[in-house]
């Protein structure tokens, strides 16, 4: 009979495993992949995210799949404000789920997504500055209704490249 003695991975080894996958995998540009990986967070497939500037923490998924990151935007309305376009819409209070909140950002530009099923998308896009851990940065974000969805932000591999592993 053969005994295996099974090794555990250290944190210094999970982390240079990490490092391989995703440089593997293309999270980072090539600009980023030549900095250090010290200088990268750490962050797992689930993470508390903060729009910096108010008090809404959301349960984010972290997804590099995704190109941009997506927020729950119920009740989207268009409209004009000083020559530029803006959004109005809804977010459910991630303190109370049976508030929502409103919320007016200028549009950015709008994004045509292309779905699972095959079908088209359009969605406008804003930018908001998410924090995440110690990592603040401004991203664009699509907005779409997610109120069927497990988390109301998603955050794409845009808003990740060069800070967060």
């Amino acid at each position: 009979m053969t005994h295996t003695t099974r090794a555990h991975a250290t944190p210094r080894t999970l982390k240079r495993i990490f490092t391989v996958c995703a440089l593997v995998t293309g999270l980072f540009s090539t600009a980023s992949s030549a900095t250090s990986t010290e200088a990268l967070e750490i962050a797992g497939y689930v993470e508390k995210v903060q729009i910096a500037g108010t008090d809404l923490v959301f349960e984010a998924r972290l997804d590099s799949g995704a190109t941009t990151s997506s927020l729950n935007a119920l009740d989207l309305e268009t409209f004009e404000r000083d020559g530029k376009d803006w959004v109005r819409f809804d977010v459910v209070d991630p303190k109370d789920t049976t508030k929502r909140i409103p919320l007016e950002y200028p549009i950015k530009r709008n994004v045509r997504i292309v779905r699972h099923d095959g079908n088209h998308q359009n969605r406008p896009v804003i930018q908001l500055p998410l924090c995440i851990g110690t990592h603040e940065r401004l991203a664009d974000v699509s907005l779409v209704d997610r109120s069927e969805l497990t988390y109301q932000v998603l955050v794409g591999r845009n808003h990740m490249r060069g800070s967060i592993l």
